[in-house]
């Protein structure tokens, strides 16, 4: 008995040290799942991170190297003469690090850079932000069905706030409007102007370097070689940075590198004692010493935060925190040591600030030193012709520029970006300063005016975007404003005095290009309103019936107008003056909206007007000011499927709708009464691309134009006779030839207008009209199918 019990208790425990086992495992492994977890996250953590670096290494490329090629030239333009009092150098410094901190580091880099749009920077980026927060866009061809767009992000705030009474003090006035325009447009032409004076300081004081080896060299030589570089850089744009950006980020951080230790070797070997110019007690002292002299150096001073504007506008499709991580770490540091080292060589060779940086260098690695600083200065030079021409194209898609070619010179990357006509522009001013000026002193000046005026735009325009976008509170809009323009102020009033120096070159340049934009832009907007107020009423329309009073021949015609709704006037003309019209007419309406891109699956908008037997329709293509009309048979393409879906669409649709009108790929359709689609039974219905459209009796799934079928289960069957006899007559008259009809609508002044709009619209609107691309080439269409449509208005 007891060995039979001892047994069966043995025989017990081991059964429970095997269900023991068991629960330890099942205790393990959640243990192993939260493990796992653990695992999982550290490693998506630390991919991130490294993602995170090495953005911030490719910023540093594209980004700063115009702001990290300015220890070229500042201590030289601040100084112009000699130094008489080695306090000067530490207080100059001084002015140096607080402006670097003050500027770049916590306006640009921390604040700034937050308001890009999707990644886009520069000024009409900030503009697009408060177009779509603010009815301040002045084509007024804005309609609810854009602010669907998964692209168009924007905030909404309380009707009391003070957002809103901003908001509606910006919308009261037209003049509120073009002023804010018009400040948009001057630091738009002031970033032209440094994309002409960045390549020409840069690379000048770069091709420097040579003389200081050979100081019996004349001054021609030098300027020889740098418009030869200058010349060699914008005729290699048409083959754009793809191939040769992966080099940027090597050499601005090799730069950057060489720069900070030359400055920690000069500080060590020289004079250590220029480290207590971190100390502002030092700016106060040499505004107190120098006097007037004193104050109209900080025009030199701010050559040290020139390249700034360009960070903000060459920001891309970096993330803030790669551009943070990487001027806190590489590009503040390296800066701060760089001019501390050229400041403590000064204090010991006061004689050698016109050529300080290279002076500077130690001889065993000038010539190494002077091929890498080369480089970097074509490497900001690019920086800054891109940013250029990526703010013309901004121009452009607001109607602020006239018709140029857009050549897309990457396939991965949609910013990447050369225009032709603005590029032999830049380089033949870029040119002209050059060997005009022939010294970095006079130049120097005009970077300067060019700058400050850029930065007190973004200032001013920042401040409603802290408002409207961000809804700051208004201390915080108040203490941002204010510090910003007490320091741009200062820096303003000091390079006035330079103006007669050198500084009126960007003014006479933005002012031409100002007047060309500015004139370009009125001229758009009255043929807009012109077409608004002239646009056929349905009525007429209908009145004319389903043959429109015409012969209706076999084919499709495209009538290309700027509305997005109503009937323009072309056609009317059109009609009255010939005796047929195309069996199927389709009005083309091409509109740029203020955001970076529209997804290609939310591209057009269709609808039809009047009835069926029409055969009219209306199609909207919609695009971002980073977007590119695409110079193929594509465009065209993808206009007839989505014709050809949206037939299908109301086909399906019919058995339960009052409406004659749909669109497609919007979140809601759209009737002329209440802007919405609505059943027999009262319910909203709104139907997209990809979804599933849901009522009380039907559920209807929609696949992309791509899929040739579609499924149709609801017990109200739809009859597909008609749509199969829509597609058909569509086709058949595909099949026949399509014409694309343009209007050239000419503006001209009235006979009693004042003269300076007689100049503006008679002369330089004219001569802008003339030069620029034509629609028709900007569509591909063909010689063959074109049919040009030309009407005269007055204003």
């Amino acid at each position: 008995m007891e060995m039979a019990s001892r047994v069966e208790i043995d025989e017990d425990s081991d059964n429970n040290k095997g269900s023991m086992w068991d629960l330890d495992q099942k205790l393990d492994q959640p243990m192993d799942e939260e493990a796992g977890r653990l695992r999982n996250m550290y490693r998506e953590k630390k991919s991130s991170v490294l993602l995170l670096l090495r953005l911030a290494f490719q910023s540093l490329g594209v980004v700063y190297g115009d702001l990290g090629t300015s220890p070229l030239y500042v201590f030289y333009n601040t100084f112009p003469g000699t130094i008489e009092d080695p306090e000067d150098v530490v207080g100059a410094l001084s002015l140096i690090i607080y402006s670097l901190t003050l500027i770049p580091l916590l306006k640009y880099v921390f604040v700034v850079c937050r308001a890009n749009d999707n990644g886009q920077g520069g000024t009409f980026a900030l503009y697009s932000l408060l177009c779509r927060h603010a009815k301040i866009k002045t084509i007024p061809n804005q309609h609810r069905t854009d602010e669907e767009l998964t692209t168009y992000s924007r905030s909404t705030f309380h009707e009391q706030s003070f957002a809103a009474k901003t908001k509606r003090w910006l919308e009261r006035h037209v003049s509120r409007k073009n002023a804010l325009l018009i400040l948009v447009l001057v630091g738009t032409c002031m970033v032209i102007g440094d994309g002409i004076l960045t390549p020409a300081i840069s690379v000048l004081s770069a091709a420097g370097g040579i003389k200081v080896d050979h100081p019996n060299m004349s001054n021609d030589v030098v300027v020889v070689v740098a418009v030869v570089i200058l010349v060699g850089l914008f005729s290699m744009q048409h083959y754009g940075t793809d191939r040769v950006s992966w080099l940027f980020a090597p050499i601005v951080l090799l730069w950057f590198l060489v720069i900070g230790g030359i400055g920690i070797f000069n500080i060590w070997k020289y004079d250590s004692s220029v480290l207590k110019a971190f100390s502002p007690v030092y700016i106060f002292r040499y505004f107190k010493r120098g006097g007037k002299e004193g104050w109209t150096s900080l025009g030199g001073i701010m050559l040290s935060i020139t390249g700034t504007e360009a960070l903000f506008a060459d920001l891309a499709h970096f993330p803030v925190s790669a551009v943070q991580l990487a001027f806190t770490v590489v590009v503040f540091p390296c800066l701060l040591l760089a001019y501390s080292g050229q400041a403590a060589y000064l204090m010991t060779h006061r004689d050698h600030v016109v050529d300080a940086f290279y002076r500077s260098i130690p001889d065993s690695i000038y010539w190494p030193v002077f091929v890498i600083a080369t480089a970097a200065a074509i490497v900001a030079s690019q920086a800054t012709i891109s940013a250029t021409f990526s703010i013309i194209k901004q121009a452009l898609a607001h109607g602020c520029f006239p018709r140029v070619k857009v050549v897309h010179t990457s396939k991965k990357f949609l910013g990447q970006i050369y225009v032709p006509d603005i590029n032999w522009i830049l380089m033949v001013l870029c040119i002209a300063v050059t060997a005009g000026f022939k010294n970095q002193s006079q130049i120097g000046n005009a970077y300067g005016t060019a700058v400050v005026i850029v930065m007190l735009v973004t200032t001013l325009i920042m401040t409603l975007i802290m408002i409207l976008v961000w809804r700051c509170h208004w201390i915080l809009v108040l203490l941002f404003t204010g510090l910003s323009l007490v320091v741009e102020c200062t820096y303003f009033s000091a390079v006035l005095f330079k103006v007669d120096q050198g500084g009126w070159v960007p003014l006479v340049i933005a002012a031409a290009f100002l007047l060309i934009m500015y004139v370009w832009h009125y001229g758009t907007v009255k043929r807009y309103e012109f077409e608004m107020h002239s646009k056929v009423s349905m009525a007429w329309i209908l009145g004319l019936g389903p043959s429109l009073g015409l012969v209706r021949v076999p084919g499709i015609g495209l009538v290309y107008t700027e509305l997005a709704s109503g009937v323009p006037h072309i056609f009317s003309h059109f009609i009255t003056n010939l005796p047929a019209i195309h069996s199927v007419v389709v009005f083309v309406c091409v509109k740029y909206l203020p955001v970076y891109t529209v997804p290609e699956e939310e591209r057009f908008l269709v609808k039809r007007i009047g009835p069926k037997s029409f055969h009219m329709f209306r199609c909207v293509a919609r695009y971002g000011y980073k977007d590119l009309h695409k110079k193929d048979d594509d465009f065209e393409k993808k206009l007839f499927d989505s014709l050809f879906l949206f037939v299908r669409l109301e086909s399906m649709m019919e058995g339960f709708s009052d409406s004659d009108e749909y669109s497609l790929y919007g979140q809601q359709t759209e009737r002329s009464g209440d802007g919405l689609l609505n059943n027999n039974n009262g319910n909203t219905i709104s139907f997209n691309i990809d979804t599933t459209i849901s009522s009380v009796d039907s559920i209807v799934p929609v696949r992309s134009p791509m899929h040739a079928n579609l499924t149709v289960r609801s017990s109200g069957q739809v009859s597909s006779q008609t749509e199969t006899d829509e597609l058909e007559f569509l086709n058949s008259c595909r099949d026949a030839g399509v014409v694309h009809i343009l209007g050239n609508t000419v503006v001209r002044a009235r006979r009693d207008a004042r003269f300076y709009k007689k100049i503006a619209i008679d002369y330089v609107y004219a001569f802008l009209r003339k030069i620029c691309r034509e629609n028709s080439v900007i569509f591909n269409v063909p010689h063959e199918c074109l049919l040009n449509v030309g009407q005269i208005f007055y204003v």
